[in-house]
């Protein structure tokens, strides 16, 4: 199984970022460009750190799920766009998410309860972001990063969350599909 772990997107950012990448896409054909519907907010790669066969194992990893609790929502501001590393080097083009100070320790409390089950922790920073695009060529980047100046600033929308889900990713042809395995409430809705 290729598992992660990760937040959905509101109805209105996922429509607001669709119609960004049919704006932006001419200018960048050699880009790969993401499926909005397949977009979320990742908050932990498991890869196929549980076997399609290891029920006892996704079990366990779902009962450890369950165990993790916030005090309060996370909220999220959906904002402007960029590119890792740089745009004179792009590899992945994104959108930048401006979170409560909330997030990043969920995502380390993920990484916290899997870890007992051989799941290891990630070796990078925990930067939110929304893969909008990645990078095989360098044609057209350069009228790319000059409309991605003008997007800096740009709202795509809001979103307060109190759960989170665990998704199984199939590789196809034309592109990753996820479905949800379970979802899990980490906070109360009126807190």
């Amino acid at each position: 199984m290729r598992l992660f772990v990760a937040l959905e997107l509101p109805g209105e950012v996922r429509a607001a970022l669709a119609d960004l990448i049919t704006q932006l896409k001419p200018m960048c054909r050699a880009a790969s460009w993401s499926r909005p519907e397949g977009m979320h907010v990742t908050l932990k790669f498991l890869g196929h750190a549980i076997a399609d066969s290891d029920t006892e194992k996704l079990a366990a990893a779902r009962a450890k799920l369950a165990e993790v609790q916030l005090e309060a929502p996370v909220e999220m501001g959906y904002r402007g766009v960029g590119f890792f590393p740089n745009a004179r080097r792009p590899q992945v083009f994104w959108c930048g998410i401006q979170a409560s100070a909330n997030l990043a320790p969920l995502a380390a409390d993920i990484e916290r309860a899997l870890e007992p089950l051989g799941i290891p922790r990630e070796s990078r920073t925990f930067v939110p972001h929304l893969t909008l695009a990645r990078f095989k060529a360098s044609e057209g980047v350069n009228a790319l990063a000059g409309e991605a100046e003008k997007l800096a600033g740009r709202e795509f929308g809001f979103a307060r969350e109190t759960e989170f889900h665990l998704f199984e990713s199939k590789l196809k042809p034309g592109g990753a599909q996820h479905q949800k395995i379970a979802s899990f409430a980490f906070a109360r809705s009126d807190a």
